[in-house]
């Protein structure tokens, strides 16, 4: 077994890539791995990784799954087949996945489900809340990998987020909620380990909670390189 740090593609957008990833390569870097910047344009070879890191941004087109727009929006479609190709290159070679915020709605879209564009117009009892301070609570399924990582009582978290998930992908499962139903965390139930979180664990470095998620990548990440199985190195990370 090697001990040099897994190597995590990172998708930010071209327009706040600038300022998004030093924040995300801190958090990896604090959880024992080491960042790369992806972006559209740029080249991107789920091959030369151990893990990907799905970061927020723009909206996501309705158009990858079959919705319509139904309210204005800044779109970024370059960025969503990227990501789509990303998530579903990870799978096929069997990498762990994080996604934050639009990377949890991206997680979903690419295993075949979809969402709510105009989320709290849906969730009219969510709190709409738009901070990077973490002034909502999420309550944790009990049951989940998220709640083995972070625990199980109510967290406090941000959000920056119009859409959320609705249906779910093939091989997900809730693992969070707001108090209006809402959903907000999603996570694969088998290998390859892969969890989708709807607020921005970046920002929130100093929580342990937090940096639970990130070293729970980590820890799948280390253990796909070594040619192991991830879930339960995931799991003894969260003891």
């Amino acid at each position: 077994m090697t001990s040099r740090r897994p190597v995590i593609g990172v998708t930010v957008s071209r327009r706040s890539g600038w300022r998004i990833f030093p924040l995300i390569a801190l958090n990896v870097w604090l959880a024992g791995g080491r960042a790369l910047r992806w972006q559209a344009g740029r080249v991107a070879d789920i091959t030369t990784v151990d893990g990907l890191i799905i970061g927020g941004g723009d909206d996501i087109s309705p158009d990858l799954y079959g919705g319509r727009l139904v309210k204005s929006a800044r779109l970024d479609p370059d960025r969503d087949a990227l990501g789509r190709k990303l998530v579903l290159a990870a799978f096929e070679h069997f990498k762990p996945v994080l996604g934050i915020c639009r990377g949890s709605q991206m997680l979903n879209i690419a295993l075949g489900g979809t969402l709510h564009q105009d989320a709290y117009a849906t969730y009219q009892a969510s709190d709409h809340i738009r901070t990077v301070l973490p002034r909502k609570t999420v309550q944790i399924v009990r049951g989940t990998r998220l709640a083995k990582l972070a625990g199980a009582r109510p967290m406090k978290v941000n959000a920056l987020h119009t859409q959320a998930v609705d249906r779910l992908g093939d091989g997900l499962r809730i693992a969070a909620r707001d108090s209006g139903g809402m959903i907000q965390a999603i996570e694969r139930m088998t290998e390859p380990f892969a969890l989708g979180v709807q607020w921005h664990p970046e920002h929130l470095f100093y929580a342990h909670r937090q940096m639970g998620i990130f070293r729970a990548l980590m820890a799948a990440a280390s253990a796909r390189r070594d040619d192991a199985a991830q879930l339960p190195g995931v799991d003894a990370a969260a003891r």
